[in-house]
């Protein structure tokens, strides 16, 4: 599959032109030329190369480092990481994203770059080694939740507005092409380090990194998982579990009337309907990461083809047009319309008598639903609050549905 073989996919993002939107986000989907190869042959269009490291900074992973969070019958919900920025020695991975630059012309290669907060020389000179080999923008990694923060780098970096500027300003003073920088959701308030980038210079944003989190323990040994000789940290979230919080931090920042710079989106995409909804609240190129660690590369194909569809579908002629469609559709629950009443309506040929809405009401709604003759489903509208509860438990889509309260 060719990467512009949907040319409505095509998107232009701070002055580089994409063939469609989707990169692999700096992880270890993008560790080598040659992976990254075989990801833009399958038909992705860039890639955030993964994060660079000062050659005196010795990295040494963990194994294992991963754990993924299953839930009953659900599995890969999540995954919780600890790995650290490339161990790969710095000449080879400045070859291979020259390389890159060679074969795939046409697809656009981000530098991911780190080194610690006062490292003035260390941001300048991997901006600059990066760049002569060929990358089209720096993307500055002021994100990573685990390892890097201890060293004054990562995360450390994106919870202090005053660095963020700092940094972004050396890099710019010496950059040539778009600098990105990679934000924290590990904070409060992004948009507040998401100012601060756009004062140092930044052409763009990139949001979220994974969530500093632990997915689980070891009832047996009780030992936290990942565990590497008996003991574990806290690592990186990912995943689709991550995909809520992702979009609210995007909403954010392309909501803040301060902020004017383009946003990359990241945090759960796995189908083109996640990345249809990433547009809306505002990113213009999409990054992965998990998806691909479960499905590989395959996935780009559902990606560009639904998303296609979709845009032909809702008759949109460019993605460029739908960027951002939905943040007017936002409010504050304060100003949201109490009127009309809404209450639950059950389709009685539809409804299978299990009874779970009725147990699920009674023990965590508002007790507004009866078990009749015959298990039939009755719902007292004068004690329906229309909270909706019954409607996402039930296990027959349509079956219970959110009606007007009829008028006495």
């Amino acid at each position: 599959m060719k990467a512009d073989q949907y040319p409505n996919l095509a998107v232009e993002f701070c002055g580089l032109k994409f063939m469609n939107p989707f990169m692999l986000s700096s992880s270890p989907v993008s560790n080598t030329a040659e992976m990254v190869g075989r990801a833009f042959e399958a038909g992705w269009a860039g890639v955030a190369y993964k994060t660079l490291g000062p050659e005196c900074l010795k990295i040494v992973n963990v194994t294992p480092r991963l754990n993924v969070l299953n839930y009953e019958d659900k599995r890969f919900l999540g995954l919780q990481n600890l790995e650290l920025i490339t161990d790969r020695p710095l000449k080879d991975n400045l070859k291979d994203i020259s390389t890159l630059k060679k074969e795939y012309p046409r697809h656009i290669v981000f530098s991911s770059i780190m080194a610690e907060g006062s490292d003035k020389k260390g941001w300048q000179d991997l901006t600059k080694m990066s760049e002569d080999a060929g990358a089209d923008g720096i993307e500055l990694n002021f994100s990573c939740p685990h390892g890097m923060p201890e060293m004054g780098a990562g995360a450390a970096i994106g919870q202090n507005p005053d660095v963020v500027t700092q940094i972004t300003e050396w890099v710019k003073k010496v950059s040539t092409t778009p600098v990105m920088v990679k934000m924290t959701p590990n904070i409060t308030d992004m948009c507040v380090p998401a100012r601060a980038a756009q004062k140092g210079g930044a052409d763009a944003l990139a949001a979220i990194n994974t969530f500093r989190a632990i997915s689980a323990i070891n009832l047996e040994t009780f030992e936290p998982l990942p565990t590497v000789e008996g003991q574990s940290a806290s690592g990186g979230f990912s995943g689709p579990a991550m995909k809520p919080i992702a979009l609210r931090y995007i909403y954010d920042m392309a909501s803040d009337p301060q902020i004017k710079i383009p946003i990359s989106g990241m945090g759960g995409i796995t189908t083109w309907e996640d990345a249809a909804e990433f547009v809306l609240v505002g990113a213009t190129t999409l990054q992965a990461t998990t998806s691909i660690m479960r499905y590989g590369n395959r996935i780009i194909e559902d990606l560009l083809e639904g998303l296609s569809d979709y845009l032909k579908r809702k008759k949109i002629k460019s993605l460029m047009d739908m960027v951002g469609k939905s943040l007017d559709k936002f409010s504050t629950v304060e100003s949201l319309p109490r009127k009309p009443v809404m209450v639950s309506s059950v389709n009685d040929d539809l409804c299978i008598r299990c009874g779970l809405c009725y147990i699920t009401c009674a023990d965590g709604g508002h007790s507004a639903i009866s078990m009749g003759r015959n298990r039939k489903i009755e719902i007292d509208e004068d004690e329906c609050a229309g909270c909706g509860l019954c409607v996402h438990v039930c296990p027959v889509w349509g079956c219970i549905t959110m009606t007007k309260k009829k008028d006495k």
